[in-house]
């Protein structure tokens, strides 16, 4: 059975989906706030998202092989409900941009990346007061 990361076309729709998503929050004043929390230079980031969404929809696991932990990655950060909705809201933008995806499977990934990032509210907040 073919992996969600064959379905949407493999390794050049990963990359697009995470250079639209670095494009979005860059350019789109809605994501000011998410832009803020990163570096003047988004190529590192780029990289970054393209290999996590490989493994993670089933395609090439080198970004998990490093032992790294998307949670742990973030805990240093501030997200509130507004960060996380804001980078939600641009992942699905992201993805829905993608032509050809099937809107079934582009659905779920959206839904699921989602609530991954819904799941990082409040973390550094939390790890602090632990």
């Amino acid at each position: 059975m073919p992996t969600p990361y064959d379905r949407i076309g493999g390794e050049p729709t990963i990359a697009a989906i995470a250079n639209r998503f670095y494009d979005l929050i860059g350019q789109d004043p809605a994501y000011a706030g998410l832009r803020a929390l990163h570096a003047a230079d988004l190529a590192p980031v780029r990289h970054g998202l393209a290999r996590f969404l490989a493994g993670w929809a089933g395609g090439p696991r080198d970004w998990f092989e490093r032992g790294q932990c998307v949670m742990s990655l973030h805990r240093a950060f501030p997200i509130t409900p507004a960060l996380a909705d804001q980078w939600a809201s641009a992942m699905t933008r992201a993805i829905a941009a993608q032509p050809g995806l099937d809107p079934q499977l582009a659905h779920a990934m959206s839904d699921a990346l989602g609530h991954m990032a819904r799941g990082m509210i409040n973390l550094s907040l939390e790890q602090s007061a632990a």
